[in-house]
């Protein structure tokens, strides 16, 4: 599966949530949501997130913007 770029997935071998930023040879790349260092997933080990993996994912990018932890 070679998801489009800007979509949410789920790296299932980490269980991390990120946004697809583009396809470079057999792997898709990922940055975590709210931005940072991307990583490379390879494409039969992505799946969609769901709308609640997403929310998650949003509420503990803004929990950590509250606390000062990210910029």
């Amino acid at each position: 599966m070679k998801p489009p770029v800007g979509a949410y997935v789920v790296d299932t071998r980490t269980e991390r949530i990120g946004i697809v930023m583009g396809h470079e040879g057999p792997y898709v790349q990922l940055r975590p949501y709210g931005g940072g260092r991307e990583w490379d997933a390879h494409p039969g080990a992505v799946r969609h997130a769901t709308p609640a993996e997403r929310l998650r994912a949003a509420t503990a990018y803004a929990n950590a913007r509250s606390r000062g932890e990210v910029p």
